[in-house]
């Protein structure tokens, strides 16, 4: 009977030991790479190290939008005459977006870090960062409109906390994309234990915390309890604790940022919520749904109604629109959208990606410079207009120490970048500018000619913004219709979201790609 008992505990030193990876007799088993036969993670072979995070985490605020094909364009007559969004079969990469527009209270938490890093009363100087992030509160005013309690109180009331910002210019949104980005990755430094909370309280003017600084060496945050602990799973190629976190290490996020154009269009239409299982019948895939040309983000199906099994959403409004000339609202005791100018960002129900109000309440930047024939012109795949290729600024080439190497600016903190010039490019195949903002449609072999304020409004700084406002008719709903205005301006319209990139799988965190076979294993 003892020796029975004595076999079952040694299986169980054993298997508990595989757990850890580790034999009976403590020796780690390590992975090893395919290529060379060399171990993982050994400090001993190399201290190559890979990370066991995998999949990339879903910031704050996002949902998951799978990519896929559609036609980007136009879904109805072109009364506007614009001929600017021919239709055109593209697709768009998986990626993440805001659930919900930036709303006040977000925008206002973005003006307390720069009043608090960059604070005026210690460097007058400062005024101008914190000056020139806030919205201008003068776009509700209009030379024969009453709307002074709309410039006094719709960015400050609590009662517009939830409500979508405005006045914001495309400049303006770009920039709370990166400080968002870096609030976010900081804060996921503390909860992993790499950087300490009483670190951000010492923060302040150059000396603050960005994710491309932190990342070379420019930004040293105070460490946490993991980064300091015995514990700490990050390791140098010597096998000592690493106090500092690489995006190798799977804990970082990638930037916010706006969405394209393209992704924004298709991410309204949510044309996932009749999506795709095989078992289902002809006439009920997401294919068809994209065939049969959608109007709007909650049409399903083509004739623009949302109907349930009980007919509960028949006739009701689905989104704050303008539905006539002086009608905003509807009549006293049955308002039809319920907001004469801008309602909560979670008003309406959600589209089949679980987006609130991709059409109407506000218009949204994105990312796109304006030109009429983008569309036509772009790649058929992530097409994009506005690329201005960048690169780190060397202040010492012949230094290899990053933080003598690269330098930050001496206001903002954040790292200097240079544009990437023709003669750098000239030789490539793929590119041969630097800022190609302008190509084909603008530049010298596009034979076009943008003369801003003499022949058109159209500039280099044109930026498109979509999805329709609490101060539009329903044709400019839909996902397909674009207009533009300056990057520097701003609109009692106009709002925005965020977007951050997909890493790996497009079908999302856990999920096997569509031809995914599993290997049988080989006789031996």
């Amino acid at each position: 009977m003892k020796l029975k008992n004595l076999l079952i505990l040694i299986s169980c030193v054993v298997l508990i030991s595989s757990c850890k990876g580790r034999s009976l007799f403590g020796k780690k088993k390590y992975n090893k790479s395919e290529m060379t036969g060399w171990n993982y993670d050994d400090s001993k072979m190399g201290g190559y190290r890979i990370a066991k995070t995998t999949e990339q985490g879903t910031g704050p605020g996002l949902v998951f939008i799978q990519g896929g094909t559609f036609t980007m364009g136009q879904t109805q007559e072109d009364i506007m005459g614009d001929f600017n969004n021919i239709p055109r079969r593209i697709t768009v990469n998986s990626f993440y977006m805001d659930r919900t527009e930036v709303s006040n209270v977000h925008y206002r938490e973005y003006i307390h870090w720069l009043n608090r890093v960059f604070d005026p009363s210690a460097d007058p100087s400062y005024q101008k960062i914190v000056d020139g992030a806030l919205p201008d509160t003068l776009v509700w005013r209009n030379e024969l409109t009453y709307n002074e309690p709309m410039v006094e109180y719709y960015f400050r009331h609590p009662s517009y906390n939830n409500y979508p910002v405005v006045g914001v210019s495309w400049q303006q949104a770009y920039d709370f994309c990166l400080w968002r980005s870096d609030r976010v990755n900081e804060g996921k430094l503390m909860e992993n234990g790499y950087a300490s909370q009483t670190g951000i309280q010492s923060q302040s003017g150059e000396e603050n915390f960005t994710t491309k600084s932190y990342l070379l060496g420019l930004y040293t945050a105070q460490p946490g309890k993991t980064a300091s602990s015995k514990k700490n799973p990050l390791k140098t190629a010597q096998g000592t604790p690493r106090t500092t976190v690489n995006m190798e290490d799977g804990i970082l996020l990638p930037e916010y940022r706006l969405p394209t154009e393209a992704e924004f269009e298709y991410a309204a239409y949510g044309l996932i919520s009749q999506n795709p299982r095989p078992s289902l019948k002809e006439g009920k895939k997401g294919e068809e749904l994209v065939m049969n040309r959608q109007v709007y983000p909650w049409n399903e199906n083509i004739n623009g109604l949302r109907d349930t099994k009980h007919g509960t959403n028949q006739g009701n409004f689905l989104a704050n629109f303008k539905r006539g000339a002086g009608d905003y609202a509807g009549v006293a005791g049955g308002l039809n959208d319920d907001a004469i100018y801008t309602s909560e960002v979670n008003s309406f129900s959600p589209n089949g990606f679980g987006l609130y109000n991709m059409a109407g309440n506000v218009s949204e930047w994105v990312a796109d410079t304006y030109r009429p024939l983008t569309l036509l012109d772009a790649e058929d795949i992530a097409p994009f207009r506005g690329n201005k290729f960048q690169k780190l600024f060397v202040a010492d080439s012949s230094a290899t120490d990053p933080s003598s190497r690269y330098e930050k600016d001496n206001v903002t903190g954040r790292v200097k970048m240079v544009d990437v010039t023709d003669a750098e490019s000239k030789g490539r195949r793929n590119y041969q500018k630097g800022n190609v903002t302008d190509f084909l449609d603008g530049d010298s072999l596009s034979l076009s000619n943008y003369g801003y304020g003499t022949t058109t409004l159209i500039s280099d700084k044109s930026k498109v913004y979509k999805g329709g406002s609490w101060n539009d008719f329903a044709y400019w709903l839909s996902p397909g219709a674009r207009r533009y205005l300056e990057q520097e301006q701003a609109s009692a319209t106009i709002g925005f979201r965020c977007a951050m990139d997909r890493m790996g799988s497009s079908e999302g965190n856990k999920r096997r790609t569509g031809n995914w076979n599993t290997p049988k294993k080989q006789k031996r």
